[in-house]
């Protein structure tokens, strides 16, 4: 049975389902200002934890060395592979190097391991029993306040990284998009990326209704989705049987397709194709995210005192 710890309350199962829909459902098929209203809370809550993580600037500017250092390390390592023989691997030099630079621009969209403490300490403390009572749609209200949270981290970051390696000296300067075609198809596969690394990262707190610690299922989520998604190693470098597995798996739509897209080693029908399989792993993982949760909320105990 789903637990949580240190509180005494005890949900009734048709509890949770009043609770969060308290403010919408009542809206539902009444006028557009009851759905705007809504709509208002969750824009507020993106907002607010939007704000409250640019504040952390001494976090992104060590986040900014750390990842200009490394990802200049990354390319220098796959340069020296390159010059003993450029013909043998699957990317182009300099879709390597967009690679890695775009990479580590936007890495608090795609890391896997960035945790809300918040939401976790919620769970397993048992004030989840504050949130569940709240006139809001608690899988909404959550996935807001990660996006928000990464979007803030990213917004911090990638203009000073991004700055610095288009002024690179070649071969380790990063290009920039061959056509408009190629940004609007990269931006898009972004957003729709940053709403699949969300959903995987709500089912990981939604696990933790059925565990007693975060720390099994957040690192091998986290382990699975940085290698599997090419945050280790592009995927066009994988062998190819297992690559065309990796390709299918939603973790390729973390990654895998906006950085390719960006690089130019996808186009046109690829590029297309990567995005409708994020598209389909972004809704399915949505759907599932509220099933599980809607379960997990209905059985859910907070015990202690």
């Amino acid at each position: 049975m789903p637990h949580s710890t240190r509180s005494t309350v005890y949900e009734d199962p048709a509890h949770a389902d009043r609770a969060q829909a308290r403010a919408c459902a009542s809206t539902a098929g009444t006028n557009t200002v009851g759905t705007g209203a809504c709509v208002k809370k969750y824009v507020a809550v993106f907002r607010m934890r939007f704000v409250n993580t640019l504040q952390y600037r001494a976090a992104a500017l060590a986040g900014i060395v750390t990842q200009f250092a490394w990802g200049f390390m990354g390319i220098s390592a796959f340069a020296a592979f390159y010059r003993a023989n450029p013909d043998a691997f699957p990317m182009e030099f300099s879709q390597t190097v967009s690679y890695i630079w775009v990479q580590q621009a936007f890495l608090p969209l795609f890391m896997m391991w960035l945790w809300e403490s918040e939401i976790g300490n919620a769970i397993t403390e048992g004030s989840i029993a504050y949130e569940m009572v709240r006139p809001v749609d608690l899988y909404s209200r959550w996935f807001c306040q990660v996006a928000a949270s990464r979007l803030a981290r990213a917004a911090l970051r990638c203009a000073p990284i991004l700055i610095i390696a288009f002024i690179m000296p070649e071969p380790y300067r990063l290009p920039l998009p061959s056509d408009v075609g190629q940004l609007t198809l990269f931006l898009l596969s972004v957003t729709l990326s940053l709403g699949v690394v969300v959903s995987l990262t709500i089912l990981m707190y939604v696990s933790l209704f059925y565990t007693l610690s975060p720390m099994g299922v957040r690192t091998i989520i986290s382990v699975s989705a940085d290698f599997l998604a090419g945050g280790m190693i592009p995927l066009p470098f994988f062998p190819e049987q297992i690559r065309k597995v990796a390709e299918l798996l939603p973790f390729a739509a973390i990654q895998n397709v906006p950085l390719r897209i960006y690089s130019g080693n996808i186009a046109g029908i690829d590029a297309v194709t990567g995005i409708a399989l994020q598209l389909f792993w972004l809704v399915a993982l949505l759907a599932m995210g509220r099933l599980i949760m809607g379960r997990a909320l209905k059985r859910v105990t907070v015990q202690g005192g």
